[in-house]
């Protein structure tokens, strides 16, 4: 429509054609529409709000929706319990999840939108996919929109999707102003600190959201493959030591598992421990990846279990 206008000023036709050629661009409306989020966290319970506030009707899918994300969500809706049956009805579907290498069937996201989710799509359902272009299954994706009167509209271009006329393209935009790009950096340098000095991740694309209050004693956190037995090892290994845990917390996300477990360093009849071998025995632990010991100076402390061989 804006290149059209343009051509039209410079034929001198575009006062005359403003009116008479807005025919060519019918658009669809957005009130009494249902939109179906995938995925619920920060940006996808941002996308359910602003949607309601449209007047559209909001249905949302999260196997992992935290209370914290819960709680920003509209009242209104109406939760799913599996990407099908959020689709299904919805004449708008916006997918806000992380990228994890994998197959779902492995616990990644990669073509997580595939054939199976996209065969529940009604004729002329539009996706919108402005997270990563590996979540959509490109194949499937062309069969549809050859199929009917569906769209993909992304910011991730695709071989098999760039130029399908039902595709719309847009460049990647997303925090192209000078205020978003201070506010990313201000975020990305706080996140960092936080993790640093506290072990609080937030924001991440592949560890779960993980926050404890502030460090009692001394605090430890521990990557770990998330496996049964594995946390329980972790524990004991702390009992067999007669520390006291003062306070602790166990996330996980997809294969990873991340504790943050917070010491009493000094055992009940007085003595302490060494930091240093109880760190090495609970990073050499079967299935741990690595640990940290928040003591001291920010950003030390780190530990690592390779392939059965202890790196400090």
């Amino acid at each position: 429509g804006i290149n059209h206008m343009k051509d039209l000023g410079s034929q001198g036709l575009a006062k005359e054609r403003v009116e008479k050629d807005k025919s060519m661009f019918g658009g669809r409306e957005l009130k009494g529409k249902t939109l179906a989020v995938i995925g619920l966290g920060h940006i996808g319970a941002s996308t359910a709000r602003d949607a309601q506030l449209l007047g559209m009707d909001i249905c949302g899918y999260d196997p992992g929706l935290s209370v914290a994300s819960a709680l920003k969500l509209p009242k209104e809706i109406n939760l799913m319990d599996s990407i099908n049956s959020a689709v299904s009805d919805a004449d708008y579907i916006s997918v806000n999840i992380p990228y994890i290498k994998g197959s779902p069937e492995e616990g990644g996201t990669h073509g997580i939108i595939g054939a199976n989710v996209i065969d529940n799509f009604k004729s002329g359902a539009v996706l919108l996919n402005f997270a990563r272009g590996e979540l959509v299954d490109s194949e499937a994706m062309k069969q549809f929109l050859d199929s009917g009167d569906g769209r993909y509209v992304s910011d991730f271009p695709d071989d098999a999707l760039w130029d399908h006329k039902n595709s719309v393209i847009l460049p990647h935009l997303g925090a192209s102003t000078a205020e978003a790009e201070d506010a990313a950096a201000a975020m990305a340098a706080e996140t960092i600190r936080s993790f640093i000095e506290t072990g609080t991740i937030q924001n991440s694309v592949n560890f779960p959201a993980t926050k404890l209050p502030a460090p009692e004693g001394v605090r430890i956190t521990v990557v770990n493959e998330n496996k049964p037995g594995v946390l329980a090892q972790i524990t004991e290994t702390f009992a067999k030591a007669k520390l006291n845990i003062l306070q602790q917390i166990n996330q996980s996300r997809g294969g990873i598992a991340y504790n943050v477990i917070d010491i009493d360093p000094v055992v009940a009849d007085g003595e302490s421990v060494s930091l240093k071998e109880l760190q090495k025995e609970v990073t050499m632990l079967d299935g741990v990846v690595n640990s940290r010991i928040l003591f001291g100076t920010p950003g030390s402390g780190f530990a690592v279990n390779r392939d059965g061989q202890y790196f400090v």
